[in-house]
């Protein structure tokens, strides 16, 4: 498990980072607190920040049920790839954003892969200890 947990915790840096990117475009791009809209290029990295925070709301209890309940190495492999997936998908949408397809799937396949490994690990715990 200790694996798992400092894959959470690259992510959670990851956001982290991407919110100093946030705060840094808002600078560049003089968009002042609290307003979200004003440049494209800002926008773009404030959606980026917004949908990785969208993102660990699954992602994090996705890898923690699997880890549990099916492999930890294999979650934290799969983590792996959605930590990757972030950040192809902030590279492709600052660029462009109708490029962030891959991105995208990068992050919700290895989380679809463990939120249903983990229920279906729980529902099979559940039912083979009555």
């Amino acid at each position: 498990m200790a694996f798992v947990h400092a894959v959470i915790a690259l992510a959670l840096i990851q956001f982290m980072v991407y919110g100093i990117l946030v705060g840094r475009a808002r600078i560049q791009y003089e968009i002042p607190a609290p307003a979200i809209t004003g440049h494209e290029i800002f926008e773009r990295y404030y959606r980026v920040h917004y949908n990785t925070m969208e993102q660990l709301v699954q992602f994090i209890p996705a890898i923690l049920l699997f880890a549990y309940y099916v492999n930890a190495p294999t979650a934290a492999v799969l983590g792996l790839v959605f930590i990757v997936g972030r950040v192809v998908y902030f590279r492709a949408y600052i660029a462009d954003p109708a490029k962030r397809g891959p991105g995208f799937g990068l992050t919700v396949l290895p989380t679809t892969i463990m939120l249903l490994g983990g229920l279906g690990g729980a529902i099979w715990a559940a039912f083979s200890s009555s």
